[in-house]
């Protein structure tokens, strides 16, 4: 992986960790409302940087790009509902590392089997060696319902490794931008995600959760985006299942955060964990 890649991998793994912090604190708001919250928030940051973006380069938007990023908007969304759900049931330091390893695990076996990518010895020294982290960080005791926030992690990680292949077959495949891919993609969630808050009976007023968790809604609009542009673009610069397995930096940042900001249990053997997910991406920085 060349080190601009990685430079962007690792940036996008801070953010992201940012982000699922600011999600899991949220945990006492209606999923679907804060979710709605920051998909506009998200929109009405990114939508202007979108435009501009066109403005800039002069690149004629196609069907294709608003073809691909419906999809992609709707893989998008059972990811957000299924994480959500997750953080509602379980510790971050049990849902987190479990999404995050599960999915670069699917995508690095799609990529290797489907997509013909071979990565050598070294680059598959260092993803063994990230899973082999992560598992030792969602070992052993949890808050909450451990084995329905280990299934919904689980579960989140098959959506991320849906969305991951997808994102790199519009950006690699298509060459569609990772700027507007993504705006295109903000956009397309928004009615979907209306109907599904208009039906959702169980919802707290969308006024009460943005007062309640106004902080968290606007850390995951401005943090999560930007994480995944640098994502897309990384994607466009090395082969995906490295870039999957490279951004499971973000569990380090995840432990610490688990332990020093939410006090979750066993801080010592997910640090271990977490030494041993860096052993990894340095194994990856020199594939």
């Amino acid at each position: 992986m060349s080190g601009t890649a990685l430079t962007l991998v690792l940036a996008a793994a801070l953010l992201h960790a940012t982000w699922n912090l600011a999600a899991k604190g949220a945990g006492g708001s209606s999923r679907i409302a804060f979710i709605w919250l920051y998909v506009v928030a998200s929109a009405a940051i990114w939508v202007p940087v979108g435009l501009l973006w066109v403005a800039i380069t002069r690149e004629r938007p196609s069907w294709t790009w608003l073809g691909v990023a419906v999809v992609s908007a709707g893989l998008h969304i059972i990811y957000q509902l299924v994480l959500q759900r997750g953080y509602a049931e379980g510790d971050l330091n049990l849902v987190y590392p479990l999404a995050r390893g599960t999915g670069p695990l699917l995508t690095f076996a799609v990529a290797v089997i489907l997509l013909g990518e071979r990565p050598g010895a070294v680059a598959a020294a260092g993803v063994v060696a990230v899973i082999s982290g992560v598992l030792l960080i969602s070992l052993g005791r949890s808050h909450g319902r451990p084995r329905a926030g280990a299934a919904w992690g689980i579960a989140t990680g098959a959506t991320i490794a849906s969305y991951t292949l997808w994102d790199n077959h519009a950006v690699t495949s298509l060459d569609v931008p990772p700027v507007p891919y993504f705006v295109l993609g903000i956009l397309a969630q928004l009615p979907v995600l209306a109907v599904l808050l208009h039906h959702d009976r169980h919802t707290m007023p969308v006024g009460e959760v943005w007062r309640s968790a106004r902080g968290s809604v606007l850390a995951v609009a401005i943090c999560s985006p930007l994480a995944y542009i640098l994502v897309l673009r990384a994607m466009q610069l090395a082969p995906v299942g490295l870039v999957a397995t490279g951004r499971e930096a973000s569990i380090v940042v995840g432990a610490l955060f688990g332990w020093l900001v939410l006090r979750e249990p066993r801080p010592a053997r997910r640090l271990v964990g977490a030494v041993v997910v860096l052993v990894g991406i340095g194994l990856l920085a020199v594939a």
